[in-house]
């Protein structure tokens, strides 16, 4: 058994840098198409070339999702941006649609394939035809249990990856028609317009403006919203399956969520790694995922259909703190200069938080703004865009990020 990777979600450079500094053994990331989250910043060519660059150097993957699902008269462009892309050094393309595999085999006939989880690979036979298919990796399902992932790990003899943190979608593994229908934005084509997290109330077609509460029975509901998908606890028996890679969603998340969930999984990860027998869950470890912004949490399908723990009856999101800022600099006289992304005042108190769970209170007794021209000057507050100089009473590091519980919030 091999220790599995951690994946995480790059939806721009600077939450590649992010993701490589809070644990990432991989990360993947997309261009400006063909990838499911054009809504996502991305990267150019170019861009993904000093991406790429940056991971090699560090020693993580980096693979690129080229997994939607082209019409006829896409696939003219997909050509051209496979061809674009078919000499940079990607570790692996993540891909779905056969006719999109077919393309990346004439353009990029050596490039390892993975699998997109929106193949929906529910069983062991599928995941070896695949594998004759010439794909070295497949993300399963979100609907397989724990034993069934289990058995098909046992059945092949290709990488099996499964998503251990983010969100659920309410379709088959992703397959949704929602935003199309009621948005006119296809998700298959990486335009998803999330209506599953929008706000719904029952209203009878002859009773206008009187609402009905929604019940749910043996055979289910229709209630949109899903929580959160959180395997941090089933960690050990995940692990012991023997999967290749711990996948978390996000790419459309920010540098926040990014930092936090992979701090977690990766202390938690290497923990067990060393030492099976004596591994305990940490509280601090779910209290840390707690305090980013989600819709609650469900293990989902791992110990079979889920029942009244996978439905989320209030849409609004968890949000007990919010990011305020991110370390930019360090200098070589402790000091350091902050990128603001929330506003900041004079008596805020502060959480400085950074790798291997590192955690740290700052008191901003006094703010100094920082001007284009390296001076400084006191303020009250400092808002977003602007940047702050802090003499920090321990050491920090560049992309370390700055938090605060939101009822302290100025």
């Amino acid at each position: 058994m091999h220790k599995p990777e951690l994946l995480a979600p790059a939806g721009n450079m600077e939450k590649l840098h992010i993701a490589i500094h809070y644990g990432a053994d991989a990360v993947y990331l997309g261009g400006r198409a063909f990838g499911l989250r054009n809504l996502a910043d991305n990267f150019s060519a170019a861009e993904m070339a000093v991406a790429l660059e940056y991971c090699h150097a560090r020693g993580v993957k980096a693979y690129l999702t080229v997994n939607s699902y082209p019409h006829n008269d896409a696939l003219g462009q997909l050509g051209q941006y496979l061809a674009e892309v078919a000499e940079l050094p990607f570790d692996a393309y993540i891909v779905a649609d056969p006719g999109v595999i077919e393309l990346v085999r004439e353009i990029s006939p050596r490039r390892q394939l993975h699998l997109s989880t929106q193949v929906n690979t529910i069983n062991w036979r599928s995941a070896r035809f695949w594998q004759r298919q010439g794909i070295s990796r497949v993300n399963l399902a979100r609907e397989m249990t724990l034993e069934a992932i289990g058995e098909t790990v046992s059945r092949t003899t290709m990488e099996v990856e499964v998503f251990v943190h983010g969100a659920l979608c309410i379709s088959y593994s992703g397959r949704c028609l929602l935003s199309s229908a009621m948005a006119g934005r296809d998700a298959n084509q990486g335009e998803c317009a999330h209506p599953c997290r929008w706000n719904y109330h029952l209203v009878e077609e002859q009773r206008p403006g009187e609402y009905f509460p929604v019940l749910e029975d043996d055979s289910g509901t229709f209630i949109f919203n899903s929580r959160d998908l959180c395997l941090l606890e089933q960690l050990p028996e995940i692990v012991s399956s023997g999967v290749a890679s711990l996948k978390i969603e996000g790419r459309m998340k920010g540098i926040n969520y990014v930092a936090s969930v992979l701090r977690v999984y990766r202390q938690a990860l290497d923990e067990y790694w060393a030492d099976p027998e004596g591994y305990r869950c940490r509280p601090e470890w779910m209290e840390e995922l707690s305090k980013l912004s989600h819709r609650g949490y469900t293990t989902g399908f791992l110990f079979g259909t889920p029942r009244n723990v996978g439905q989320e009856y209030h849409s609004a999101y968890i949000r007990s703190h919010e990011f305020v800022g991110l370390v930019e600099e360090v200098r070589d006289d402790g000091s350091a200069v902050v990128g603001v992304r929330n506003r900041i005042s004079r008596g805020d108190e502060l959480e400085c938080i950074g790798p291997d769970m590192r955690s740290a209170v700052l008191h901003m007794d006094e703010l100094h703004l920082l001007d284009p021209q390296g001076g400084t000057q006191k303020v009250d507050a400092v808002n977003p865009n602007q940047r702050l100089e802090i003499r920090p009473p321990f050491a920090v590091d560049c992309f370390d990020l700055l938090r605060r519980e939101k009822s302290s919030a100025s």
